[in-house]
């Protein structure tokens, strides 16, 4: 009888650990058939599967202990060192849990196109959200693991009669700690940057990576990671270029002599965006903005549908101009001269050198802010609040 006793614990742990490792394999089976339209659930669902036995586990030990050992000597030390267990077994269940949540709410926004805002700002949120919500899973452990101890609990009045004190000195060793952890929030919830948004910052271009609760990961052009405080973002202006849409504007700027052809460039420009799979038809002029030093800037504007495709297409349109002037017109290439001219000398010599006049024209082409549906958006734009804006104000003024 003696024996029976002794062996009736050990049986009775050894069916506890039995039945919550066919529990939790029903249970993830449930719950994979359950989900299994969710892209990756397979690999969440078998993340699961350790903290779930281990919570089934522990909690079946401690029924099957205390159903048949609760008298013996060595009971209360190993039932408390079961309820250490099962407090931190559930604090990993709960993690687990959230990320598989984040797994189903994220299925239903992918980011089926390059530009679906919506899904970027709602993958941004709920990430920074998890990052939150296991942080207090994890205090919440920690504080609930300590106040098991009875010397800790002795000690709440105490702490809590200090506890002025101890916030004025934890604020001001964690300032730069919670000043970040704020600035996190911030950018998560108030739609400054996304996942996925394509920045420039301390003069690189790069990729919002990640963003967690103290620092941003941004991933440059050539694949390297820049790791920035949280507060950067609040605290230093830096370029956005997918804040609203991802389509961008950018420029070619190509410094030539005063005989430079300009409407044959235009002409060649034209030509070269309609070859071109990089180009979005949005926008592609051809202006002279400077004329001083011997030189005349042609400035080329074009438009692409993201930062990737319109680095390629200016690159495109600089060798495709380069070549084209080098080949067709070397007169405008870049020189300097010096000339004599002589007091009897004509001040108007005739040339028979090519001119715009036998160049087919595009209008359009010259102009950034008229001239087509797009340039006159642009116009709009940059024309100010209108006039009922500016009267109302200079009424205030005066007022």
């Amino acid at each position: 009888m003696d024996f029976l006793e002794v062996l009736t614990p050990f049986l009775a742990v050894a069916g506890a650990v039995l039945a919550a490792v066919v529990l939790g394999w029903i249970l993830r089976r449930v719950a994979a058939r359950a989900l299994r339209k969710v892209p990756q659930i397979q690999e969440v669902t078998r993340k699961s599967r350790a903290p779930l036995q281990a919570v089934l586990a522990v909690f079946g030990v401690r029924i099957a202990l205390g159903a048949t050992a609760r008298d013996t000597v060595w009971y209360p030390p190993v039932d408390y060192t079961l309820v250490l267990a099962l407090i931190v077994s559930l604090a990993w269940l709960l993690v687990t849990v959230l990320s598989i949540v984040e797994t189903v709410v994220l299925r239903h926004y992918e980011n089926s196109s390059r530009d679906n805002r919506r899904a970027r700002r709602l993958k941004t949120q709920i990430m920074l959200a998890r990052r939150v919500a296991v942080a207090v899973i994890i205090t919440l452990t920690l504080a609930t693991v300590l106040l098991t101890i009875d010397e800790v609990r002795a000690l709440g009045a105490g702490i809590l009669a200090s506890a002025g004190l101890i916030s004025i000195v934890a604020g001001l060793a964690v300032q730069s700690s919670l000043s970040n952890v704020f600035a996190g929030v911030q950018l998560a919830f108030t739609d400054a940057i996304r996942v996925e948004d394509v920045v420039l910052v301390e003069g690189e271009m790069g990729t919002i990576e990640e963003i967690t609760m103290t620092y941003v990961v941004v991933q440059s052009w050539d694949e390297r990671r820049l790791i920035l405080p949280s507060t950067y973002f609040t605290s230093t202006p830096f370029e956005n270029w997918t804040r609203r849409r991802s389509e961008l504007l950018g420029t070619v700027e190509l410094d030539l002599d005063w005989r430079v052809p300009i409407e044959k460039m235009r002409v060649r420009l034209r030509e070269i965006l309609d070859a071109s799979d990089l180009w979005d038809n949005r926008t592609g002029t051809l202006q002279i903005t400077k004329a001083t030093d011997g030189m005349v800037r042609a400035r080329i504007l074009v438009s692409a549908a993201d930062s990737g495709a319109l680095w390629d297409l200016q690159c495109l349109v600089r060798e495709q101009m380069v070549g084209f002037i080098q080949s067709r017109f070397p007169d405008a290439l870049p020189r300097q001269r010096w000339e004599a001219v002589s007091p009897s000398s004509s001040a108007a010599p005739t040339s028979n050198r090519a001119t715009n006049d036998d160049a087919g024209t595009h209008p359009s082409d010259g102009r950034l802010f008229t001239g087509s549906p797009e340039a006159e958006k642009r116009r709009a734009d940059f024309s100010g609040p209108g006039e009922d804006v500016l009267d109302e104000r200079e009424a205030r003024t005066g007022s």
